[in-house]
């Protein structure tokens, strides 16, 4: 694990080195302290030394004031080192997840993500930060009290060096069980943060239909089931200190009881019974503190193991090589014997069988059908969110999988039929279509969305702020201004996915229009369940069963297509009833 950490630390590495050294100063600085308090004792209060008892405190002072320098610089390095290696592996994994594929983010579900990058990350930087302070500080302490005990007393340092390997074994045993544990623990983390975010994101649904008190026994299962999880990692790490505090006590009691008749005998003078006293204390409770910290390594080694699942899987969508062409008409849409299952593997039934058409630049082609007939995802083929399982989707002559993703996509305008608006102002919001508009380009494609009246009657205009899914606007005027951020980026091909179904029939009209006069050389794919939003396209394919049944323009399918007709009639029957 840790080799795999270090390239994350670019940057930092300095911080990384300097941190361990400064902290190997501070407790060197220490470890001194109790021979000069010995020299203090034995040179100075029992033979009535003035000067040695000066000058040995002094000494001490000066040693402490190094101590503690050596102290604050070690807990600025490990916190800046610690905190950068965070950054880093945070930047990593959202780099890597922004190149996922819809079928990648749905593998690992949101939640998960969000888990791996906050509370993942966050166990990494806390075991850092241990190990570059309190590991360090622990083996240096360790090493450093054992040979100055041995040196003042090595019958009493024994008892020390008998007791340690069995704390060290039962570490390692505790660590062998604790592990799986903490891999237990951050997949309830997992769990509690989705029901959170369901929760959250559906607050409205969650209102309107009264299921707060489902929602609570929901959050207290998945709360509780951590809780449950993190006591059962917490009580088997507990259980290892009483263990350990026995040993230490067992290692006091002996050296009290030995020590004091080697003073009686005069082996030993009682300045340096308490110098070993306190070294065997430092002894001990570094290796209580090494065992704490390899725990949390052991805690840290599960979270790691989620962060590189991450960085290490392999996008489903791999980037193509080939730059879109230059040509005079761009904007070719075919579709050859595709067919596309969203199982793993090209496994389970087919959600788009046998589709074949083209759609040529500047044509407006429709796709109509029953729910679940695959009209979103056939679109959602186009720019590559999905890969065909069988098939190619060509774009101006050419498979889609051949370009360069980023090259593909910018030469698409889409608006979904989740229509997303970020936190930030109209503008901003705009200008995500195309960050080089002009303002006058800017309220052109605003008008051409009818989106430009309802913007400036508010007070700031397109200075306006939008709250976090654009929660203080209306649908339709949410669709609109979705319509307006893709029609400002002048697409050669513009996708509308059931967009403008919040937006009445004259609006609508009126969108269409300019569509014809302002992107008349854009290929425009739409999908709506509006037969009076389709009837003056181009050309209307229709999707029943996973495949195309018919195509044709409104007029032709009306005398053609019965499943186009049944639609048509539902819809009308539906407008009398209303009227």
């Amino acid at each position: 694990m840790i080799k795999r950490l270090l390239p994350y630390l670019r940057g930092y590495r300095r911080q990384a080195v300097l941190a361990p050294l400064s902290v190997s100063v501070e407790t060197v600085c220490e470890l001194i302290l109790p021979l000069l308090m010995a020299a203090i004792i034995d040179d100075g209060i029992q033979k009535g030394d003035m000067n040695a008892i000066l000058k040995n405190g002094v000494l001490m002072l000066a040693v402490s004031m190094l101590s503690l320098a050596g102290g604050i610089l070690a807990a600025r390095f490990a916190a800046q080192a610690a905190q950068g290696l965070g950054a880093n592996l945070r930047q990593a994994e959202f780099e890597r997840i922004n190149a996922f594929s819809f079928g990648d983010i749905d593998r690992f579900s949101t939640a998960s993500l969000v888990t791996r990058m906050t509370n993942d990350v966050t166990q990494i930087q806390n075991m850092v930060a241990m190990c570059l302070r309190m590991l360090v500080r622990s083996a240096v302490m360790m090493i450093v009290a054992i040979i100055v005990a041995c040196s003042i007393s090595v019958k009493l340092a024994a008892y020390v060096l008998v007791i340690m390997p069995l704390v060290v074994a039962m570490v390692g045993l505790m660590m062998k069980f604790i592990g799986p544990l903490f891999g237990v623990m951050q997949k309830k983390i997992d769990g509690m943060n989705q029901v959170i975010q369901e929760n959250l994101i559906a607050t409205r649904v969650v209102k309107a239909f009264v299921r707060q008190e489902h929602e609570r026994e929901k959050f207290k299962a998945a709360n509780d089931a951590l809780t449950q999880a993190g006591l059962n990692a917490i009580m088997r790490m507990m259980a290892m200190m009483p263990l350990m505090m026995l040993g230490m006590n067992i290692a006091t009691v002996l050296i009290l009881y030995n020590g004091g008749h080697m003073v009686l005998r005069s082996e030993l003078e009682i300045g340096q019974l308490s110098s070993i006293l306190t070294y065997i204390f430092n002894i001990l409770f570094s290796v209580m503190m090494v065992g704490m910290a390899l725990l949390m390594f052991t805690r840290a080694k599960a979270s790691a193991g989620r962060i590189f699942e991450v960085l290490d899987a392999k996008p489903a969508i791999a980037d193509g090589a080939e730059e879109m062409p230059e040509q005079k008409e761009r904007g070719l849409v075919e579709f050859r014997k595709v067919c596309f299952k969203y199982a793993a593997g090209g496994t389970g039934d087919d959600v788009l069988r046998d589709i074949s058409f083209t759609a040529l630049p500047g044509e407006t082609v429709a796709i109509v059908g029953g729910t679940g007939s695959g009209k979103s995802t056939l679109v959602n083929l186009i720019p590559r969110f999905y890969d065909v399982t069988e098939g190619a989707v060509l774009l101006d002559g050419r498979d889609v999988r051949d370009y360069k993703l980023d090259d593909l996509r910018g030469r698409i305008g889409m608006v979904l039929q989740n229509n997303v608006l970020f936190s930030g102002t109209i503008r901003e919001n705009l200008l995500w279509g195309n960050p080089e508009a002009t303002e006058e380009e800017m309220i052109q494609a605003a008008k051409d969305a009818q989106a430009y009246d309802f913007v400036m009657s508010f007070p700031d205009g397109f200075d306006t702020h939008m709250e976090q899914g654009g929660v203080n606007v209306s649908g339709g005027q949410k669709q609109r201004l979705c319509i307006a951020r893709a029609m400002l980026r002048h697409p050669e091909v513009l996708i509308l996915d059931d967009s403008t179904s919040a937006v009445d029939s004259t609006t609508e009209g009126l969108i269409r229009q300019s569509f014809h006069e302002n992107l008349k050389d854009t290929t425009v794919l739409l999908i709506a369940q509006r037969i009076s939003s389709v009837r003056s396209a181009d050309r209307i394919l229709v999707l029943e069963d996973d495949t195309i049944v018919a195509s044709g323009t409104h007029d032709e399918l009306m005398q053609t297509s019965s499943v186009y007709q049944e639609i048509y009639y539902s819809q009308q029957e539906g407008v009398k009833e209303n009227g």
